[in-house]
């Protein structure tokens, strides 16, 4: 005699939907913590610099003269390059990693100087601390060592804490580095840059110019920047 499925029976009970609604709430609650994760870690991971110990070229304009950029490399280069560049900006870190190497090498062989324009306008939040803390890096001699690393890992948050780091590890993490960091002492120059920046007509980053002329976006390369280099140097 077969036996009857009992309502009553745990073990026999009909499989239940899961509502969709219910789905929905778990992949929001799940996305929301890896999320929150992702940004815990872009904020507390740990500073680590590969460029210390190479030759750092002069600061020949310090930050601090009102309307105008860092400049670094030698005195006297027949080239001068003009990068207008936010540190939140991904096309600048992408520009950094294709033409970085070539624009190093143009100021460190004498061939160019650099002239840093820090703009601030990608994240109200992030550029201003990030820019100023690029000047107060400039200050004591370490301008593109600290771009090089800004850019070099630009999926952390670079708060306060990991920027006074990596000064530290640069070796310009002094009482005075610190206070540039801590109380945004480059705010007003800051301010004064973008100024020149919208006299000029800059309207994004990156925006390069070699000698006043500004490349095109096509150019934006490490082939197209050698090029507009070389009809000038050679």
């Amino acid at each position: 005699m077969s036996k009857t499925n009992s309502p009553g029976n745990p073990l026999l009970q009909p499989k239940r939907r899961i509502s969709p609604g219910i789905i929905v709430v778990i992949v929001l609650v799940l996305a929301l913590g890896a999320g929150v994760g992702v940004q815990y870690y872009r904020g507390h991971s740990k500073v680590e610099v590969s460029s210390n110990g190479r030759p750092e070229p002069t600061v020949v304009t310090g930050p601090g003269t009102s309307g105008k950029g860092v400049t670094v490399g030698k005195s006297g280069a027949k080239v001068n390059i003009d990068l207008y560049l936010d540190f939140r900006c991904p096309h600048c870190a992408e520009f950094e990693e294709a033409s970085g190497a070539v624009v190093d090498k143009l100021v460190q062989d004498g061939t160019a100087t650099l002239t840093y324009w820090p703009l601030q306008f990608v994240n109200p939040d992030a550029s201003p601390r990030l820019a100023n803390a690029f000047a107060a890096a400039a200050a004591n001699g370490k301008a593109l060592s600290f771009v090089d690393e800004l850019y070099g890992d630009f999926s952390k948050s670079w708060t306060t804490d990991q920027l006074l780091e990596l000064g530290k590890q640069l070796g310009v993490g002094d009482a005075k580095f610190q206070q540039a960091v801590r109380d945004n002492t480059y705010a007003g120059w800051l301010e004064s840059v973008g100024k020149s920046a919208d006299d000029r007509g800059v309207t994004g980053t990156p925006t390069v110019y070699v000698n006043g002329k500004q490349l095109e976006t096509d150019q934006l390369t490490a082939e197209g920047l050698q090029k507009a280099v070389d009809a000038i140097a050679s």
